[in-house]
Formats: structure tokens, sequence, C-alpha cells
């Protein structure tokens, strides 16, 4: 009877373990899917952006499109030089930089090393707030306070302009790049910070000698991150910053982004499959080449941040 008993007990143990590794199978599989679902969507829209970008390129040529300073793809006589676009979107990026990474560095520092816990809890979930804001509203935000803002001070600043839609999209990457940053320099070990000071260095020595380059490698990723939101925003500046491709460096004029274009030609005034139409997708597919080489530059970086300062 214990014999009988024993094999009994073994073969509910060899079931179980088999229901469990069946059970391990399927989780596995769901999960090889779902990984494999972004793999996939990834080539899906690799694939519909060069497969329509080739019909546009079939009847202009690679060099008119990506050198040529003058873009009227929808009115006679049509002119697709896109530089324009593209001097447009990297105005905006650059005054966003230029007002998003040093603010936000300095927020995320303050919050890090300077603020107490108390007064930490209640700033960084009120930054946080800013990133669910939605874009459209910052968009009319610059249009209704920035621009005017602007205006006061200088008169002959346009009603949609460069500098409006560059200071309102530095406002919406903001918390990205303070949060982020914060929890990097958070994440500096201690022993570090004891170290300096035990040699008689200041906090403020001990920040920005040790902590800050201690985290570069975080820092840098946040700064790529808010550029890269930048690059593809569209909302806000479309409301802001206007419709009107031109080769300029003055950030109060309006100007066009990529992205914007891409807004104003998919509103459905252009016929699909006309020539016009297949210029978002030419377009598109820069933006997409411009957005990969700034990834692959930033994974460069990271890798060099991180031989330095393991």
């Amino acid at each position: 009877m214990q014999g009988t008993s024993e094999l009994s007990l073994d073969e509910s143990a060899l079931d179980l373990s088999g229901s469990k590794r069946w059970r391990e199978e399927i989780i596995k599989g769901i999960l090889f899917l779902c990984a494999s679902l972004s793999v996939l969507t990834t080539f899906a829209i690799v694939f519909i952006l060069v497969k329509e970008a080739g019909i546009f390129f079939q009847e202009v040529s690679v060099f008119d499109f990506l050198f040529g300073t003058k873009w009227t793809p929808l009115l006679e006589p049509r002119s697709f030089g896109v530089l324009p676009l593209v001097c447009g979107t990297l105005l905006v990026v650059v005054g966003t930089a230029l007002f998003a990474l040093p603010v936000g560095m300095a927020t995320a520092i303050y919050l890090s090393e300077y603020a107490p816990s108390r007064l930490r809890s209640i700033l960084k979930p009120l930054l946080e707030v800013l990133a669910g804001i939605p874009t459209v509203v910052y968009g009319y935000f610059a249009l209704t306070f920035i621009t005017p803002m602007l205006r006061s001070v200088l008169p002959d600043v346009q009603i949609f302009n460069a500098a409006s839609a560059a200071i309102v999209v530095g406002i919406m990457v903001l918390p990205m790049v303070a949060s982020l940053c914060d929890d990097t320099l958070r994440a500096v070990p201690d022993s570090l910070r004891q170290g300096a000071y035990a040699v008689g260095a200041t906090p403020f020595e001990v920040n920005m000698g040790v902590v800050v380059p201690s985290a570069l490698s975080g820092i840098m990723a946040s700064f790529v991150l808010a550029l890269s939101r930048a690059i593809g925003e569209t909302m806000a500046v479309t409301l802001a910053a206007g419709a009107t491709p031109r080769m300029t460096a003055d950030p109060f004029v309006a100007i066009q982004t990529m992205t914007a274009y891409i807004v104003q030609v998919s509103l459905g005034d252009t016929p699909a499959g006309e020539i016009g139409y297949q210029t978002i997708f030419a377009v598109s597919a820069l933006l997409f080449v411009i957005t990969l080489f700034m990834n692959i530059f930033s994974s460069k970086m990271l890798k060099r941040f991180r031989e330095v300062y393991e």
C-alpha cells in the first residue's frame, strides 16, 4: 500500500511538472509574439516609407530634394527642395535645446542634491504634471501667451514664429530632462560624494566635479530623448511656428517644420497618389533617417562615456 501511494504521488508530481512546463511554454510564446510585434511594426513602417518615397523619387531627383532651397510642392511652379523644412526644424530644435537642457539640468541638480526631501516630494510631481498636458494646449498657450509676451518686448516679432515654438517645446520636454537627470544623479553612489567631501571639496565642486561626470551617460541619454521629442513634435509647432517654409536663421519669423508640413498635407486637401501627396512620405523618410542617425550617434556617445566613468 505504501509503495502504491508513493507511486501515485510521483505520477501526480510528474503531471504537475508537465503542466507547469506547458504553461511556461505558452507564456514564452506570448512574450515572443509581443517582442515580434514591435519588430514587425518597425519593418512595416520602413517598408511603407521606402515604397511610397520610392514613387516620389521616380519623379524628383534625390539631389534636388535634399539640396533644393525652395519648397513649393503644392503650388505652381512646383519646387521640391526640402532644406527650408529642415532649416525650420533645426531652428526649433536648437531653440528648444538652449532653453530646456540647461534649465532641466539645473532643476535636476537642485532636486537631487539640494532640495529637502519634503520639498522634493512636492516639486517633482508638480513638474511631471507638465508632461501630461496635451500638445495642442501647448500650441495655443504659445499663441495666446508666449507670442504676445515676445511682441511686448520686440514689436517686430511675427504672430507665428520659431522662437515661440521653441520655448513651448522646451517647456514640454523640460519634465523629461529634469526627471531623467534627477534619477541618474541620485543613482550615483554616495561613497563618491563622501570621498570628495573628505578631501575638502565644497558642495558645488562635488556636484560639478564628481556627481555630474559620473552620471554623464544618463544625462546624455536624457538630452537625446528630449531632442528626439523636439524633432518629432507636431501640433505645438504647427500652431506656434506657422506654415511658411523658408531658409532663415531669424527665430522671430514664421517657419515650417517637417512635421508641420506632414500635418498640412494630411488634412485631405491634396488628392492621394498625386506627387504633392507623395511628398509627405519623402519628408517622413528623411525625418526617420535623421532620427536614426541621432540614435546611432547617441549610442556611440553613451558607450564612450560609460567606458570613461565606469
